[in-house]
């Protein structure tokens, strides 16, 4: 071979790898792209009991290739999230479900699987361990991977979901006082809701303590001189804002207008630091009088409930003359938001600390950290946001987490990734205060603790050239304990045995206390946690097995204590309360060979504050008996105040499902000193569990109303499923228990029950929802279904929430806002479908009913 034939040669092969290179680049392109496919998923049995094992659900993904290229047969597969669980294994269809970690899955074609034509569909079976579905239930986000680019997820756009219907939601938990789902079993449970005359009604919101109308009104024809203790210029400004809204806007102040004035000052016969009394006298102006700024803040929202909700721009505004001094039962009223599930923005945030000061709650539990995110930056620990505030597709979580909750493969989600700067919460902070609310952050451990857990071995893992690369894992590496949480991560818990553990704490707390000093609120208080921590951590624990020899401890339950112990002198040195869940102090033992939870005696003289959120499943009184051994708790129970459930068992209502279905009746029901109750109306016990003794009543602080955030992924989402429940809570914790509950006779009690559960639903209908509209506070709060019955051959309507205005279409058609106004009982035969509307259109789900 000559020189000009090896040049050609070498020239060849050097075209030919070029060549190859492009193919596989092209070819490699090809496969990244997303496979244009259209998800549906359907129930197909709802309930089915197998021979020796629990009632389960089969469903069906139906899956069609909308590609012009054939599916293949293999090399793909598809990722979705799931809150009613999966069975993994091979499935009908050729296709095996693998579970990826807690409730994320993976399906894949095999052996038998056959490559997927233009056009055509296939069907794949689900197993789910579950009897109930809504919306939230369905299987979430899927996305599409290749293999031949295995680390890019795409999300399959055209995803539908087919939900049951109603009658197939047989529910083997309901009672007769489960919250009615259908047209007809609403209706029944509206019955006794009479209409109540705006007169009638309490003039503000919560209930007050004590108030006398007087004669004449007040008339503010322009913005009025405030005069305010130099102390309340906080107050007074927030006064003049909330005023401006309702004065023609240019106006001036009037010198000659009655004065609104601001003192602080012993209100009569009240100690809280909260109480006020608040006055309007025609010619003198209002006044309002608070034990504290704090009491001051509350009266200003009491002032904003007599304002006029039907005013025009530059009219004058009148006050009907009024004396009221008030106070609040509970010194703690809560709102607990859940931002480590889903995130949540500052704006949101902000949002609802006007939403809680406007009916005065006054302590923000913020749930800032949980297995699926890390919400906080931490001075000294970037990775905690920079890895455990990140959400998306990964193969082995190289650099964030795992996708959860309907966050799907995109990193860039944002309720999947997120978090809040130094400056973001120390705005937070300010924000509250100025609202006199109280911010408890919750930095959950040693539980609910892998994103940390996974931030902080990332951490090690990218300074292992660093000094001190290791001093802040959280879990020992030869760690073979198998366990399983309840939302079934394998890996979410802190090890107790190692020093890190703790280091760890002390930087987290510590900062904390820094951002708080900065913020001007001192920190007083953290939530740690301490909630469903599963049989079976630490067993195989080398670090744990040590602690346990030089502690001479005869098992794991007893590493609880000396974590916990830990944990508090942690606290203490920074000079915090600590508080958690209910497991925080409580030991599991077994009575007749069933698992019970007691009070554990070895922290009752700590101080600590219980939130205890579990009253299912033979735990109905462990608030009461926590209280009655000395503990405080917050009661905040799963079946009355988690805003997160669902409101009944129609599919079509969002929320969770797992304690109970909670709708606005079931809040305001929850009697927090006597809720072990056989029947509302019947002062009764249930035999068998314990009530509260009067040594019990004064460790209960409060109530909370708790809203988890799994299904959170839009601000409209969290106002349906927090108002109007939040309005009960808010009653609950601020006014006295109604008088039917202190009546022992059954009958008297009912009709006492019916007339004020009418009177606060007409309240909650004609005023408190209706000025959110007028102020235009942008809260989309849920409206009910309407109840409908055929009576006498007509169609008789009524509403839980009286107020809003009824339209009906007899075509079946869904009314709008130009349907006929229901203004007695329908004779129209067909489909009747009847919805709620506010002043300004909004419309709620409608409701249906034959009428032949």
């Amino acid at each position: 071979m000559n020189g000009a034939d090896r040049r050609f040669n070498t020239r060849c092969a050097r075209w030919c790898c070029v060549l190859a290179l492009l193919l596989q680049a092209v070819f490699a392109f090809a496969a990244s792209q997303p496979a244009p496919l259209q998800l549906q998923w359907e129930t197909v049995k709802i309930g089915v009991a197998d021979s020796g094992a629990e009632r389960h659900s089969e469903a069906a993904f139906v899956l069609t290739n909308r590609d012009s290229r054939p599916l293949p047969a293999s090399g793909w597969a598809i990722y979705f999230d799931c809150l009613a669980d999966a069975r993994t294994g091979e499935m009908p269809g050729h296709v095996r479900v693998e579970r990826v970690n807690g409730g994320l899955f993976r399906l894949r074609p095999i052996a038998g699987f056959k490559a997927l034509a233009p056009g055509d569909s296939v069907r794949l079976t689900l197993i789910h361990p579950a009897v109930m579905f809504n919306i939230d239930k369905a299987p979430k986000a899927p996305y599409f991977v290749n293999d031949a680019a295995i680390d890019v997820g795409h999300p399959i756009s055209d995803y539908r979901v087919t939900l049951p219907k109603l009658a197939d939601q047989v529910d083997p938990d309901a009672g007769e006082h489960s919250p009615p789902a259908g047209a007809e079993e609403i209706f029944e449970r509206n019955r006794i809701i009479a209409d109540v005359a705006e007169n009638d009604l309490a003039p503000v919101f919560p209930t007050p303590r004590h108030f006398v109308r007087g004669k004449g009104r007040l008339t503010w024809s322009t913005l009025p001189r405030i005069d305010a203790d130099a102390t309340l210029a906080n107050e007074a400004a927030q006064a003049r804002a909330m005023l401006a809204s309702y004065i023609a806007a240019g106006a001036r102040q009037g010198a000659k207008e009655p004065v609104l004035t601001l003192r602080v000052a012993a209100v009569d016969g009240e100690t809280s630091t909260e109480a006020y009394a608040l006055s309007v006298d025609p010619a003198s102006g209002v006044r309002i009088t608070g034990n504290t700024a704090a009491g001051v803040a509350r009266g200003l929202q009491s002032l904003r409930e007599l304002l006029p909700l039907q005013h025009k721009a530059g009219e004058a505004v009148t006050l009907g003359a009024i004396t009221l001094t008030d106070a609040p039962r509970f010194a703690y009223r809560g709102f607990m938001l859940d931002v480590a599930r889903n995130f949540q923005d500052k704006p949101t945030v902000l949002r609802l600390l006007d939403l809680m000061a406007r009916y005065k709650l006054n302590t923000f539990h913020f749930h800032l950290t949980d297995d699926e995110g890390w919400r906080l930056d931490i001075a000294g620990l970037p990775e905690l946001t920079a890895f455990g505030a990140r959400r998306g597709h990964s193969t082995d979580e190289a650099d964030y987490l795992f996708p959860a909750f309907g966050s799907g493969p995109d990193v860039d989600d944002a309720h999947g990734s997120g978090h809040y700067t130094r400056a973001d919460y120390i705005e937070i902070l300010k924000y509250a205060a100025a609202r006199h609310i109280e911010v408890i952050p919750e930095i959950e451990m040693p539980g609910h603790a892998r994103a940390a857990i996974k931030a902080m071995a990332w951490r090690a893992r990218h300074r292992v050239q660093t000094d001190a690369a290791n001093t802040l894992l959280l879990t020992d590496p030869g760690d073979k304990s198998v366990y399983a949480s309840a939302q079934l991560y394998t890996d979410n818990v802190m090890d107790p045995g190692l020093e890190s553990t703790y280091a760890f704490i002390e930087r987290v707390v510590a900062d904390l206390v820094a951002m708080h000093k900065e913020a001007g609120v001192p920190l007083t208080t953290l939530h740690v946690g301490g909630d469903e921590v599963p049989r079976g951590v630490w067993e195989q624990s080398p670090a744990v097995r040590k602690l346990m020899q030089a502690r001479h401890l005869d098992s794991v339950a007893q590493v609880w204590d000396v974590f916990y112990d830990r944990v508090d002198r942690i606290l203490r040195a920074h000079g915090l309360a600590t508080a958690g869940w209910e497991e925080l102090g409580a030991r599991r033992t077994t009575l007749r060979g069933k698992s019970k939870l007691i009070p554990n005696p070895t922290f009752v003289q700590r101080g600590f504050t219980l939130h205890v959120w579990n009253n299912t499943g033979g735990a109905e009184d462990l608030a009461y008996r926590l209280a009655n051994a000395g503990y405080d708790v917050v009661l905040s129970p799963a079946t009355n105040l988690y805003a997160d459930m669902a409101y009944s068992r129609d599919p079509e209502e969002p929320g969770m499902n797992w304690a109970a279905y909670v709708d606005l009746g079931k809040v305001y029901d929850f009697i927090p000193l006597d809720s072990t109750r056989k029947d509302v109306t019947d002062p009764a016990g249930v035999p068998g569990l314990d009530g509260l003794t009067e040594y019990g009543e004064q460790h209960v602080r409060g109530v909370e109303a708790t809203l988890f955030g799994e299904t959170l992924r839009s601000r409209e989402r969290i106002d349906y499923l927090l108002m109007p429940r939040l309005l009960g809570t808010a009653e609950l914790g601020w006014a006295r228990d109604p008088a039917w509950t202190h009546e022992v006779d059954r009958t008297r009690a009912a009709s006492a029950h019916a007339a004020a559960w009418s009177a606060f639903v007409n309240q909650i209908g004609k005023r408190v929802l209706p000025r959110l509209d007028a102020e235009h506070a942008g809260v989309v709060y849920r409206i009910p279904m309407p109840g409908l019955k055929r009576i006498d051959g007509a169609v008789q309507v009524n509403m839980q929430i009286p107020g809003f205005i009824l339209r009906y279409r007899s075509d079946g058609g869904e009314p709008d806002a130009h349907s006929p106004v229901v203004t007695g009982p329908l004779h129209e035969h067909g489909t009747l479908r009847v919805a709620a509307f506010t002043t300004d259109g909004r419309r709620g789900r409608a409701a249906w009913i034959d009428n032949p």
